[in-house]
């Protein structure tokens, strides 16, 4: 029998999971559906955690959470999934059979875990006695070896599907070097290319714009991304910096 406080935080942390996977199911934004999967991921850590699975509770926020989470935005991030790739269908009633599939799935797992018989309990005590990762390896590569081979298969293959989901054919060839060159030199317009960013003691200088002659910026020597977020480094910043370094050297000098 749980105690009050550990019964406390299952129903709240269990609520907080269906949320989140009414969440995960809802979201428009495939960004979002991966922030409610790794809500998901970190309260079932807090869970095993609360249940004495210390090691079960850190490789689901570590592995799960901290890894593979991040791995599923960097996808994200890296492809440019919008809203619109989640919503529109591109083959018709591809929605029904899908919802069909899952209550079909969803029956076979009640039917399943209906009919299943479990061990006797033991208790936390005897069943941890050489340890929680001893016990856990004893149950992953004994009776639930093959289900554990399976989960693997599974895991390889969705892998894969989303490599093939995520690759995209070239329309057109690829541009090489030699013909952005001859396109500069067609056009007159900077035909040796645009002048690197200038370079500062001290500091970065991607953010750093060259000087021209006169002493002035040029914009064109830095992104236009970081002029849109206010991030380029103007020369009038390291005026102070470059007094101070010169009267360090000054007083140096005198000693």
């Amino acid at each position: 029998m749980t105690g009050g406080g550990e019964a406390v935080l299952f129903w709240i942390l269990s609520i907080v999971c269906v949320l989140a996977a009414l969440g995960l199911v809802f979201a428009r934004k495939a960004v979002y559906a991966a922030m409610c999967m790794a809500l998901i991921m970190i309260n079932l850590g807090v869970i095993y955690l609360a249940q004495r699975a210390d090691f079960l509770g850190v490789v689901q926020v570590i592995v799960y959470t901290g890894a593979v989470m991040m791995l599923f935005l960097f996808v994200l991030m890296m492809i440019g999934v919008d809203s619109s790739d989640s919503t529109v269908e591109t083959h018709r009633g591809i929605r029904v059979w899908g919802v069909l599939l899952g209550l079909g799935l969803g029956a076979m797992l009640v039917g399943i875990i209906g009919r299943s018989q479990l061990p006797p309990a033991v208790g936390l005590d005897k069943a941890n006695a050489e340890g929680n990762v001893h016990a856990l390896a004893n149950l992953i590569f004994g009776p639930f070896v093959w289900t554990f081979e399976l989960t693997s298969a599974l895991l390889i293959t969705a892998a894969m599907a989303a490599m093939v989901l995520a690759h995209r054919e070239r329309l057109v060839p690829r541009t090489t070097q030699r013909e952005y060159a001859a396109r500069r030199f067609r056009t007159g317009q900077f035909p040796a290319g645009l002048p690197a960013p200038g370079v500062y003691a001290r500091h970065n200088a991607v953010d750093t714009p060259a000087l021209l002659p006169d002493g002035t910026p040029a914009e064109i020597s830095v992104s236009r991304v970081l002029g849109a977020r206010d991030q380029v480094a103007q020369p009038g910043q390291f005026e102070d910096i470059e007094h101070a370094i010169e009267r360090e050297i000054e007083e140096g000098r005198t000693r």
